[in-house]
């Protein structure tokens, strides 16, 4: 089989820093096969590799991640960690779990047709060792073709005191994944498992993200911290080795409601806006707050006119419906910096 080359000239030198080369294969049928427009052409925001878990129903994991990052402009490639038929908050759920192995042979294929260049991976709920080894593996590889590719880390490990994935992956986590991100978003519970450091106040909020920074990410944000009572974001970007850095919180009102695929959105939108303002890491959030906390109204609301009872069950979120709210968010949240 013959193949020619095809040199893409990027016009965005700073997410493509040099022209990037790929394999037009031919076949008996055509003398060259069609450019993929993703990389001949891309976007000005950047080309996701999604990781993720992947419901039939509802929205969480890649379903609550990848069509709001396509709203932001994106273009997303998602790799479903399991296919199950429902969030396993239902009574019941069946489906389908990836293992390292059979995620290796899906980066694999794609590296055959030389279509590992991608300017952000995400990832989010992983539930064995080996499957979180075989992504570092991933992150490795897709830097050898792009050596500019941020990873963003939702580090999904549990929350208000329980861990739901096996204790060994906190480790993997602590002494692995967080030296190769770019950006961390966990929560109090899972920024106490990173850091060893119980948080008690906003000033331990901070004080953790200094100890992730020292580790490796260079934006780090607590993405829901209870501090007397208060449910605050915490923020923080280091733009240099020898610098301190910038910190804010954002005070986000409490729903009396429990949402499924809240944190795979955040997550998302905070790499979709992060990315078109990366000297903003507050601007972001603000707009990722103020995202996620109008679709949480509408989606509370929207129980309430059907006559349910959104205090009874975990919530499938409107991602749909707040397409409007994450393309073009009404900035209600403001981040406060601290001195």
């Amino acid at each position: 089989m013959s193949c020619s080359l095809l040199v893409i000239a990027c016009s965005q030198p700073s997410r493509f820093p040099r022209p990037f080369v790929f394999r037009s294969r031919s076949s008996k049928k055509s003398a060259m096969a069609p450019p993929i427009l993703s990389l001949a052409l891309p976007s000005e925001t950047g080309r996701v590799l999604s990781i993720q878990s992947h419901t039939v129903q509802g929205y969480v994991g890649n379903k609550s991640a990848v069509f709001p990052l396509q709203l932001l402009g994106y273009d997303v490639d998602p790799i479903n960690s399991v296919q199950f038929s429902n969030h396993t908050g239902y009574p019941t759920f069946k489906g389908q779990v990836l293992n390292g192995k059979e995620l290796w042979d899906l980066i694999d294929g794609l590296a055959g047709n030389d279509l590992l260049y991608y300017t952000h991976l995400l990832t989010g709920y992983i539930g064995s060792v080996s499957f979180l080894n075989a992504v570092l593996e991933v992150v490795s590889k897709l830097r050898s073709v792009n050596p500019g590719l941020a990873y963003v880390c939702d580090p999904v490990m549990g929350d208000e005191g329980k861990l739901y994935v096996p204790p060994e992956l906190v480790a993997v986590y602590r002494e692995k994944v967080v030296p190769v991100a770019s950006m961390l978003t966990p929560n109090q519970f899972e920024a106490e498992q990173l850091t060893g450091l119980r948080i008690a106040s906003e000033e331990d909020g901070r004080k953790a993200c200094n100890i992730l920074h020292a580790a490796g990410p260079e934006k780090v944000v607590l993405t829901s911290i209870n501090i007397d009572g208060n449910l605050l974001l915490i923020g923080s970007h280091r733009k240099g080795k020898d610098k301190h850095p910038e910190q804010f919180k954002i005070v986000i009102p409490r729903i009396p409601a429990y949402f499924a695929g809240t944190g795979d959105l955040t997550t998302a939108l905070l790499l979709g806006w992060s990315n078109k303002y990366p000297d903003n890491l507050d601007k972001a959030a603000e707009l990722t707050v103020s995202s996620v906390q109008a679709l949480l109204q509408r989606t509370i609301n929207d129980y309430r006119r059907a006559g349910f009872d959104p205090q009874t069950s975990s919530l499938e979120i409107r991602l749909i419906q707040s397409q409007e709210d994450i393309r073009d968010p009404q900035v209600n949240f403001k981040a406060q910096r601290y001195c």
